[in-house]
């Protein structure tokens, strides 16, 4: 079960405490230069609570999907899997981790301005790629389901290859996918401009369902898996 989304999420306490921090210093008795550059650090920091708070949905959803994966008795196991870097990738990770005996995998990019895998995947199943294309290509090739959360171009690119690919059949399999951040996905593209223009179908429309809700991301996400398994 693959999760996409913005490497530059952090954890939510990790935010708050820095605005603590940021907060105990402006009260100090500061030159006008100092108080202003924290007043902008402040500033930004506030602003990136928002995508922390994404990364513990993110955390708590990976969470409740692995747990049912391991509480279940259906013929197939699932593991979350990731881009294996920091942010929402780690989230996931950690998510997964969280549960005893839970395990996921990590498909890391190698590139000069992030960081290694993160400390969250389980030993063994961390992995590292030089080329794009061949990470989305495994991916994909083994993908169940896919939830995609708020991120950049990196995970723009990831949604609409997979998408195309979908589109065009050249993936034919079942793939239920959530566009988890329904305030974020609406505010950056309407994609039902598109249908009105007739760029995409509004049968398109369907390939993805778009949620800010944990519960309703869950009962999607499980019960196509259990569809796919009945169907089979």
């Amino acid at each position: 079960i693959v999760f996409f989304g913005s490497a530059r999420a952090k954890p939510l306490e990790d935010i708050n405490d820095k605005i603590s921090h940021l907060e105990r210093e402006l009260a100090l008795d500061l030159s006008e230069e100092k108080r202003k550059d924290l007043e902008k650090i402040l500033a930004k920091t506030k602003k990136s609570v928002q995508l922390s708070e994404y990364y513990e949905q993110t955390r708590e959803l990976a969470k409740r999907i692995t747990a049912w994966d391991m509480e279940r008795k259906g013929p197939n196991r699932y593991y979350i899997s990731t881009g294996g870097g920091p942010g929402i990738m780690e989230a996931a990770n950690r998510g997964a981790s969280e549960v005893p005996g839970g395990r996921s995998v990590g498909l890391g990019i190698s590139l000069p301005f992030e960081e290694n895998l993160n400390p969250y995947i389980s030993d063994g199943l961390g992995f590292e790629f030089h080329y794009f294309f061949t990470r989305k290509y495994w991916f994909l090739y083994l993908c169940k389901a896919m939830v995609i959360c708020p991120g950049g171009f990196g995970t723009l690119d990831e949604l609409f290859e997979t998408l195309t690919l979908r589109q065009t059949g050249k993936i034919t399999k079942p793939l239920p996918t959530v566009l988890f951040g329904k305030k974020y996905w609406d505010s950056i593209f309407n994609l039902d401009v598109m249908a009105e223009w007739g760029t995409i179908s509004p049968e398109d429309l369907d390939l993805f369902l778009i949620t800010d809700s944990i519960d309703e991301a869950f009962d999607f996400i499980t019960q196509g898996l259990i569809d796919m398994e009945n169907n089979s």
